[in-house]
């Protein structure tokens, strides 16, 4: 089970429990289920209108999982991430807190979301 803190400048945050390990289960889906405000439009990683910031909260091991391609794009095109630090990514396996929340699969950690940010 993971903790997941949503958390948005103009509304109370918001702590839902999330199986993790399904391999399907991504922040959007999550937020959905539990009436989470996150905005949203093609909701396959192309738009970037489900931006969020995301911060490990579990043991310090960030695991959330590599970038997809589609949020390596859209990222920098929303100047968010660098191709130094996607070459970085590659190399150590740190995470980037800028995330596309159609694209990031929830793991067995405990996560705050901060939607609504730029």
């Amino acid at each position: 089970m993971a903790n997941i803190t949503f958390s948005h400048p103009e509304y109370k945050d918001k702590t839902v429990y999330a199986v993790a390990g399904s391999h399907t289960d991504t922040i959007l889906k999550i937020a959905k289920e539990n009436k989470i405000p996150i905005a949203f439009n093609c909701q396959d990683g192309e738009c970037g209108t489900c931006l969020v910031k995301v911060t490990h909260l579990s043991d310090g091991k960030e695991k959330g999982g590599p970038l997809t391609d589609k949020e390596i794009t859209v990222l920098k095109g929303l100047g968010k991430i660098t191709q130094e630090q996607v070459d970085e990514m590659a190399v150590t396996d740190m995470d980037h807190p800028w995330r596309l929340a159609c694209q990031m699969i929830v793991r067995d950690e405990d996560l705050r979301v901060e939607y609504g940010v730029e």
